[in-house]
């Protein structure tokens, strides 16, 4: 029976869960919420996230929300499938991937979500991007991508040299982040570059990025 992914296709979240989902070669249905006519604020998918945000699984009688929680689901459900994104087989792999998962939860996701925010979604509430907030927020994912910069010199990906979760997870928002005037960030930093031009280019995240249209078509 497939999965049920209840989300967006643009949102960065459910498209996080869905490049999951491509890499485990996992059958799933993706169900349409309409944030735009608060569908996520309404019953029945606040049965699903009481929260009322995007997405939300369904697996027979399981139900999960929360994209990192969703993916690393996924990826423990089909480990045995497609590319390996926890690396199951080895328990310093593993803790490796989950210390830079965090990483990216803790440290890039807090200085790259607002940014994403003031660009994109802002505008759609006819509000003009605030460019303070945009600005303190570079300089913390600059001191980020730093550290990475650094880590990235030694390693091919964030965990070791193979491509993990902890990559993966960082591809939705960043993906939108280079479609704004503060690309520069990354390419200014060869091997974040390098890295970044690795990650966006799998088949799997591939597939989902041609329906990730919220800055050209404001849905």
């Amino acid at each position: 029976m497939a999965l049920k992914l209840y989300g967006a296709a643009m949102s960065p979240c459910t498209s996080r869960v869905m490049t999951c989902l491509h890499e485990k070669e996992a059958d799933f249905e993706l169900i349409p919420i309409d944030l735009f006519a608060g569908e996520h604020k309404q019953l029945p998918f606040l049965a699903k996230n009481p929260f009322g945000q995007i997405p939300a699984l369904e697996d027979g009688d399981l139900s999960l929300f929360e994209s990192r929680a969703i993916s690393a689901y996924v990826a423990e459900k089909y480990k045995e499938a497609g590319h390996d994104l926890i690396r199951y087989q080895s328990l310093k792999e593993a803790a490796e991937v989950k210390v830079w998962m965090e990483v990216e939860s803790q440290q890039y996701h807090p200085a790259i979500s607002p940014i994403i925010f003031q660009f994109f979604a802002a505008p759609l509430q006819g509000k003009v991007p605030d460019q303070a907030i945009i600005d303190e927020n570079l300089e913390k994912l600059g001191n980020v991508l730093t550290v990475y910069e650094e880590k990235l010199s030694r390693t091919k990906y964030l965990a070791g040299d193979f491509y993990s979760l902890a990559d993966l997870f960082h591809l939705s928002f960043t993906y939108y982040f280079m479609k704004t005037p503060c690309a520069n960030l990354i390419n200014e930093r060869p091997h974040v570059k390098a890295w970044w031009e690795d990650i966006s280019s799998r088949p799997a995240f591939q597939k989902v990025a041609s329906a990730m249209t919220f800055g050209e078509k404001g849905n």
